[in-house]
This record gives C-alpha cells, structure tokens and sequence, in this order.
C-alpha cells in the first residue's frame, strides 16, 4: 500500500473527480462562455470550471487585498512612486473642509 493512503477506498476517491451537468443552459450565456473561454486560450468546460472555482473561493483578507494593492501600485509606478501623497491628500482634503466651512 502507497504512503498516505489508508484503503481501497481512498485510492478511488483521490481519482474520481465530481461531475456538474447543467441544463437549460440560455443560448446566451452559452454563447457569452464560448467566448470568454476563447478570449483565456481554453476550453468552456475549463473556463465553467475556474468561474465556478473563482466564485467559490475564499474571501480574501484585508491583508492580501492590501499585498494584492501595494503589488499593483509597484507595478504600475516602478520607480517613479509618488513622495508624500498621503500628506498631500491629508492637506488637500483639509483645505476643502476649510472652503465649505466658510461658504
């Protein structure tokens, strides 16, 4: 017997995969799924199955949305970040307060 496998029965389970049949499916959507799966170089069934794999995942942590944003922002600026722009908006923000106040 293989490590990690205590019967018979877990050796089928690990090989049999779940199977999802859906009908009446609108043409529309059908056709939407064509071409968002040819849009991601693959297969309707694969894309159906990362849409369903998406939509099922966990929700994600303020703290990886937060390493998810800072990746993006290093993406996008590189080198060239902004220096100071909270302190700026902080400023920016104060002044607008000031203007309604006054008006």
């Amino acid at each position: 017997m293989r490590a990690g496998f205590d019967s018979v029965a877990d050796n089928a389970y690990v090989a049999r995969m779940a199977t999802l049949n859906i009908r009446n499916l609108p043409d529309e959507v059908h056709r939407r799924l064509r071409v968002r799966a040819a849009e991601h170089g693959r297969s309707m069934e694969a894309e159906a199955r990362a849409i369903l794999a998406a939509a099922t995942a966990p929700p994600e942590t303020a703290l990886e949305k937060a390493r998810r944003l800072q990746e993006f922002v290093d993406k996008l600026y590189g080198d060239r970040k902004p220096k100071n722009a909270v302190d700026e908006l902080i400023a920016e923000r104060r002044r607008e307060a000031a203007r309604e106040a006054s008006e």
